[in-house]
């Protein structure tokens, strides 16, 4: 018989505790169980407190699990919630029953990420390593970094674009192995260490495959790792649908991109720092224009997303399958539209430049601060700029903006020196900030939307930029033309209470 009980009655008074998940185990198929694991200071016994109540079958799978006596005490669910998403990041990868194991697939052609029980047989490092793999997934993490210490080594997530701490491994020959492991599994060379490595390798979570991008760098307590999560389910979540609206534009923004997208030709690029959904945006507009009376192809490192109808071309570097060499085998497939994933190298960009002066629409990334910085990064590479504005229609520069947590959002008011830095006046909008819950694992976010500037070349602005006028009359000219700069688009986003100023601070420059 389960009792109700306060958990923050109990948990003060015991050690732990620890987060247990039942949603993968068999025995839980039907519903979700979420409980607290914690271990009595005084008698070592070990007691759940779950949000609903527990049947026989399922308490005699945990005894199981954990070997010994489980006592069964039924919370409030709300405060289950809010102590599991307050603590999650410091726990998660220390927990000894929600742990992931990686198996070798059947097919041999990717490995089985899976929450079931750990095998008696893996190594603690393959564990830790599982586990954290598998965290980064459930936490929605977009990238994983494992940093050596003098002592061993820190585990950092970035989720909505901000690093946190996971744990820290102790040790350095555990951290080494770490590393190692990871080499394996992306089939790199562990006997070197002196130099920087790039791999990838794939693992299959809940029936679907996970793509993950490692790079390796050289520091000075050893190596540093840094895994790239590419998980199509996040991009899938809204429904299936991939769309410029579940993206979170403005209508006006939806708008003008979607009417650059329709051009007969010429280019439209689009630019930012690592991590800040450039991809994802072509995919959107690539999916929104897909009619079928079009061809449409792709070159990707990787491909990140599987669009229906679209010839999608993966890089292949070790093959000698690069961005140049496969857009000059794209132009001959008589394409309408082409996407090329990064414009890197100078002979990409003069590709790309001359199919779009030759009838294709192309559509790229560039990393660059801002649209007008792209203009600078192609005289960089020695590209004829004449060229470079006849082919370009328009530059779309977008950051990710976290957005305030809808569930402890509360009415607050900025101070006057907020106010008047920003132009604003008191009472004139209503600013909300995020108290920290556990929907939003304290932290008073939840989820991004994308903010962007787009600028948009008419002949004013090419002749503009093809005569080398001074940046601030290119831009004045822009501004005139109703172009809306990314801190102009943040800022009204921070005043309809989407999101706040400290966003507003982190993610854009104020010039």
């Amino acid at each position: 018989m389960s009792e109700q009980l306060s958990l923050q009655d109990w948990l003060p008074k015991e050690q732990g505790p620890w987060a247990l998940d039942f949603e993968a185990w068999p025995q839980a198929q039907a519903q979700r169980w979420r409980a607290v694991l914690a271990v009595s200071s005084s008698s070592g016994r070990k007691m759940l407190l779950g949000e609903r109540e527990a049947d026989a079958m399922l308490l005699q799978s945990v005894e199981a699990r954990l070997q010994s006596p489980v006592r069964w005490l039924r919370c409030d669910a709300a405060a289950v919630t809010h102590w599991l998403g307050a603590g999650e990041a410091d726990f998660r990868a220390l927990s000894d029953v929600e742990e992931a194991v990686v198996e070798a697939d059947s097919s041999g052609d990717a490995l089985e990420l899976s929450a079931l029980a750990m095998s008696e047989q893996a190594s603690p490092v393959v564990r830790l390593l599982n586990a954290t793999l598998y965290d980064a997934l459930q936490d929605g993490a977009s990238d994983v970094h494992i940093e050596c210490t003098l002592r061993g080594a820190v585990i950092r997530f970035r989720v909505d674009g901000v690093m946190s701490m996971v744990r820290t491994v102790e040790g350095a020959a555990v951290a080494e192995q770490l590393v190692s492991r990871l080499k394996v599994m992306s089939e790199l060379d562990i006997g070197e260490r002196r130099l920087p490595q790039d791999g990838r390798f794939k693992l299959k979570v809940q029936g679907r495959e996970v793509d993950f991008r490692l790079s390796i760098m050289p520091s000075v307590f050893g190596e540093d790792a840094v895994v790239r999560v590419l998980d199509r389910a996040r991009i899938e979540q809204t429904g299936g649908s991939l769309t410029l609206d579940a993206l979170g534009f403005q209508a006006d923004e939806r708008a003008a991109i979607r009417a650059q997208a329709r051009q007969p030709h010429g280019m439209l690029l689009v630019t930012g720092p690592t991590g800040s959904g450039k991809t994802t945006t072509l995919y959107a507009t690539l999916a929104e224009i897909h009619t079928g009376s079009d061809k449409i192809i792709t070159i990707e490192d990787p491909v990140e997303y599987q669009l229906a109808g679209v010839v999608q071309i993966p890089v292949n570097e070790k093959k000698g399958l690069t961005f140049s060499r496969g857009l000059r085998s794209i132009l001959r497939h008589d394409p309408d539209r082409v996407m090329v994933g990064e414009i890197r190298d100078p002979e990409t960009a003069q590709i790309a430049v001359q199919a779009a002066l030759t009838g294709h629409l192309v559509f790229s990334t560039v990393h660059a601060n801002n649209a007008f910085d792209v203009i600078g990064r192609f005289m960089h590479m020695g590209l004829d700029l004449y060229n470079v504005v006849s082919a370009l229609n328009a530059v779309l520069a977008q950051r990710l903006v976290r957005l305030t947590c809808k569930h402890c959002a509360r009415p607050y008011s900025p101070d006057a020196v907020t106010l008047t830095r920003y132009g604003l006046k008191e009472g004139e909008h209503q600013f909300l900030r995020g108290e920290g819950c556990g929907h939003c694992r304290g932290t008073g976010y939840k989820g991004r939307r994308a903010v962007a500037e787009l600028l948009k070349l008419d002949d004013g602005l090419r002749d503009l930029i093809a005569a080398r006028a001074p940046m601030s009359q290119i831009k004045e000219a822009a501004r005139a033309r109703g172009m809306k700069p990314l801190r102009v688009m943040t800022l009204q986003a921070v005043c309809r209470g989407e999101t706040t100023f400290e966003e507003l601070e982190r993610v854009t420059l104020d010039e």
